[in-house]
């Protein structure tokens, strides 16, 4: 045999190359190709295999779901136990259970409405913190219906914030009336009080009726939040009207805008309404923080009510449920006039620790003695001169007594004047409530008193307001009178 021939170097280095390339080459996937594949062809069945001689084990089921644990029957702790002495640090614990004695803290837990926060809102909270002492004299005045206003707002499912609306609209003052003829705690005006069926005649109305017209005024809000399904809205149109907020509403939803209530175009005063409201929930909510001091209400009833009265005179009424006359009128300012008819209203309002002492006094009065007014009606041409006179009270007391405005001489077809000398004496006490309603003022700047030489140009002018409006905002007319006042808005 021949022997086979050495490669040279260069040969097997060729060789070396080659079979790493091989290599690297088996090595790699090759990559996906774009052509569609045959698709693979099913495995072929593999010949039966003998049964193994042990069966195999049964597939186990899966764990059943515990049993819920009954609370009657668990098994007693065992572990360690740790009493928590202060089981929230720095946070105050309260007790829905209790029984609230504050009015104040009943309101604040029944805070139902969303916040407002906004710049007006801190403009209205400096104003109120301002003015402490306004703001006592309307909480004051606040105390003898508040319970009230709650109960009734609570049995309605509503916000409590709405118990102090009537800061806002009189300031809690029952005898308010302003420039649109609105009156009363809740501000109605004539024709929203008839819609609501207050009545309002010569002798009695029913929007200073504290019972009748807070039904009113919360079946009216009620009403509105339901047309709206927003708080502010209601609030809006119970101040601005409801035909105004659902044009304004319209304006904006034709225009595509947002139609919430700080996206409407609308008045000042209804600008500014919530915001007031919302400034005053603030300071309640925490009284403390703007240097005011709120003093408890008694959450109890404060008033009742006596119904089926006799004809009597207001002012013996309030004697005889040993009261002043002017705490009388305070919880019933719906009458109109010094005496009370029964035809009129069927009932009156005593504070609920005097109902017994009004009864156990009446009894000692005949029906004869209990009026002292009588009703008279002018004959025509009769001048109002000519009718105090005959009655034996002046001109002014007169048209004090019935309503008449201090410089109006028109007669009117009715008048109530004195049979005796009871109701003459009464006559130079009764409160200012029978005089021409008392306007509410609103968003008063300052206040001018008329001074020699003064008139209604110089006036504008140093106070920078135009003519017009000074005029517009106190009903001027060409004269002015030394000591009247001037409201500068």
């Amino acid at each position: 045999m021949g022997h086979a021939r050495p490669l040279n170097k260069r040969t097997r280095n060729a060789l070396a190359l080659l079979a790493l390339a091989l290599i690297q080459a088996c090595a790699t996937q090759p990559p996906p190709s774009s052509e569609p594949q045959p698709a693979p062809q099913a495995p072929q069945p593999r010949p039966a295999q003998p049964a193994p001689a042990a069966a195999a084990p049964a597939r186990q089921q899966p764990p059943a779901p515990p049993k819920p644990l009954d609370a009657a029957n668990l098994p007693p702790f065992d572990g360690d136990r740790e009493t928590l002495v202060e089981p929230l640090r720095g946070v105050k614990r309260i007790d829905r259970t209790a029984p609230v004695k504050d009015i104040w803290q009943r309101i604040r837990q029944g805070f139902a409405m969303p916040e407002l926060h906004n710049e007006l809102v801190r403009k209205h909270m400096g104003y109120y913190a301002a003015r402490p002492d306004y703001l006592q004299r309307m909480f004051e005045r606040s105390r003898i219906y508040l319970y009230h206003i709650v109960e009734e707002l609570e049995k309605r499912h509503m916000p409590t914030e709405l118990a102090l609306l009537p800061m806002v609209e009189s300031a809690f003052n029952p005898l308010a009336y302003s420039r649109a003829h609105a009156s009363g705690l809740w501000q109605f005006v004539p024709g929203t009080g008839r819609r609501f069926e207050l009545k309002q005649d010569w002798w009695y109305d029913g929007r200073r009726d504290i019972v009748d017209s807070t039904n009113a005024a919360l079946d009216y809000l009620a009403y509105l939040y339901e047309m709206h399904g927003d708080w502010f809205l209601a609030l809006a149109s119970y101040n601005w009207g409801e035909n105004a907020v659902a044009r304004a509403i319209s304006r904006n939803r034709k225009a595509r805008k947002p139609t919430d209530y700080s996206s409407l175009r609308m008045p000042r005063e209804t600008r500014e309404y919530v915001p007031k409201l919302q400034a005053l929930k603030n300071i309640i909510a925490n009284p403390a923080q703007y240097g005011i001091e709120l003093e408890p209400i008694p959450n109890e009833p404060y008033f009742a009510v006596v119904d089926e009265p006799p004809d009597i005179d207001v002012a013996l009424a309030a004697k005889l449920a040993d009261m002043p006359v002017e705490e009388f009128i305070a919880l019933n300012p719906g009458f109109s006039r010094p005496l009370i008819r029964s035809k009129v209203t069927a009932r009156i309002v005593l504070p609920a620790d005097k109902v017994d002492v009004f009864h156990d006094n009446l009894a000692k009065y005949g029906r004869d003695s209990l009026v002292s007014w009588q009703v008279y009606r002018p004959k025509r041409g009769q001048r109002l001169g000519a009718i105090a006179k005959k009655f034996g009270v002046s001109i002014a007391e007169l048209k004090r007594v019935n309503g008449i405005a201090r410089h109006s001489w028109r007669v009117p077809s009715v008048l109530v004047v004195p049979m005796n000398g009871a109701a003459q004496e009464s006559i130079r006490t009764l409160p200012i409530m029978y005089a021409p309603p008392v306007a509410v003022h609103r968003g008063v700047r300052r206040i001018h008193i008329v001074k020699r030489g003064d008139t209604v140009s110089g006036i504008a002018a140093r106070y920078r307001v135009r003519v017009a409006d000074l005029k517009r905002w106190n009903r001027l007319g060409k004269l002015l009178q030394i000591g009247q006042r001037i409201y500068i808005r």
